[in-house]
């Protein structure tokens, strides 16, 4: 009973297949494209894939990549679910003013860090941090409820926005430092700097709310460059959303209950 999770962002899609739909099964092939690319994926990575038997997946990069990513998928026999922010799934409550308005990749990420972090030792909080286009900064209590999280832009973003708006401002290439001296390191730094002060705010936020010490997960393509500069401790986890689709695949497909 294999399983394709589908991680569709604003820049790549990424994707991973399962020997089956549950947590911990063995990772059996993975890969990633650029969204200007998916329309080859049927006849480039997957081609050599076995067809899996479910496929699950979240995207936010819209319903016209969504369409094109049905498209490749029409290679095998199997209807994808896409998830869609909720109440409550998967032993996570929605604290959003209207659940269905959260990001879905947001959403499964938290699932996969609440999942993860009970697998660790007795429930705590939690701050999830996802470093992508975007950068988004969620706050979980020790019950499992999303209180709420903050987005904003990430490193290409804010050099971009520099770039347009400064004359004589060009992207940089350079090196996060304390006391920056140049000014392609000062742009870096700052980007890097703006970036963990957010998550240092939440993570302060949420010990003064819960009285408890949360514990902070990172993930998202830049994760690796932003944990290195971070001021207090996380874990950098590469497949939180995927942990978060595999949680969501054992709770919602009726066969695999059955056989457990």
């Amino acid at each position: 009973m294999t399983f394709l999770a589908l991680d569709v962002g604003n820049t790549r899609l990424k994707w991973a297949l399962y020997e089956a739909p549950r947590p911990g099964a063995r990772l059996l092939a993975h890969g990633a494209q650029f969204l200007e690319n998916i329309d080859k994926l049927a006849e480039g990575d997957w081609s050599t894939l076995s067809p899996p038997d479910h496929v699950i997946g979240c995207v936010v990069a819209g319903d016209a990549v969504r369409q094109r990513v049905q498209e490749q998928l029409e290679i095998w026999d199997v209807t994808p679910q896409w998830v869609v922010s909720s109440n409550e799934e998967a032993g996570l409550v929605n604290g959003y003013d209207h659940p269905a308005r959260l990001g879905s990749d947001r959403w499964v990420a938290m699932i996969g860090a609440r999942h993860r972090l009970l697998g660790q030792g007795p429930a705590r909080p939690c701050v999830v941090v996802m470093v992508g286009t975007a950068v988004t900064v969620e706050a979980i209590d020790a019950d499992g409820r999303f209180l709420g999280g903050i987005i904003l832009p990430g490193h290409g973003i804010m050099l971009r926005a520099l770039e347009s708006g400064t004359a004589g401002l060009h992207v940089p290439t350079g090196e996060v430092c304390d006391f920056p001296t140049n000014t392609s390191d000062a742009l870096t730094s700052g980007g890097t700097f703006a970036i963990a002060g957010a998550v240092q705010r939440m993570v302060d936020n949420l010990r003064q709310h819960s009285h408890e010490e949360p514990k902070v997960y990172m993930t998202g393509g830049a994760g690796w460059k932003m944990a290195p500069s971070m001021s207090i401790p996380c874990e950098l986890v590469e497949s939180l959303i995927f942990d978060g689709l595999l949680e969501i695949a054992q709770q919602r497909l009726p066969v695999l209950k059955m056989a457990v």
